[in-house]
């Protein structure tokens, strides 16, 4: 690898930590742009050959993991939506089922003692979302489910 490539990756990775971090308030990609000291579509470019996946999507599965283990713990799902920072409901539902395989709704209502007797890391791990349906171009998700 170039040291030109690592430089990358390394302002990649900062962009990356500024979604896993600042996941619940309003991020664009110009945002995340700025904090890779890239362009827009440079960044996007290059966030998916990094990671497999466009950077907000890769936002919006952040959200979704961290509204997961905030229904778990039964908070309400618009509660939940708030929470992490969607601002529409039904964009929220329609990205969750496609995510998780399963509505908002019904995720909250099934038990998850097995979630609740891990430790939160491997819980995440565990329970992390993955795409279950083909995306609109035909492209199976971005990893295969377990």
């Amino acid at each position: 690898m170039t040291p030109q490539e690592l430089a990358n990756l390394a302002h990649l990775r900062r962009a990356r930590d500024l979604i896993d971090r600042e996941y619940a308030r309003p991020l664009d990609v110009p945002t995340m742009a700025r904090h890779a000291l890239m362009s827009p579509a440079h960044f996007s470019r290059q966030f998916r050959a990094a990671y497999g996946e466009t950077p907000y999507s890769y936002l919006m599965t952040r959200r979704i993991e961290r509204a997961m283990a905030l229904l778990r713990a039964g908070v309400s799902v618009t509660d939940a939506c708030m929470e992490v920072g969607c601002t529409s409901l039904g964009s929220f539902s329609s990205r969750f089922t496609e995510l998780v395989g399963e509505t908002p709704s019904a995720y909250r209502g099934r038990e998850h003692r097995a979630e609740a007797a891990m430790p939160s890391c491997v819980a995440m791990v565990r329970t992390r979302p993955t795409r279950k349906t083909p995306s609109r171009n035909g492209e199976a998700g971005r990893k295969a489910a377990a």
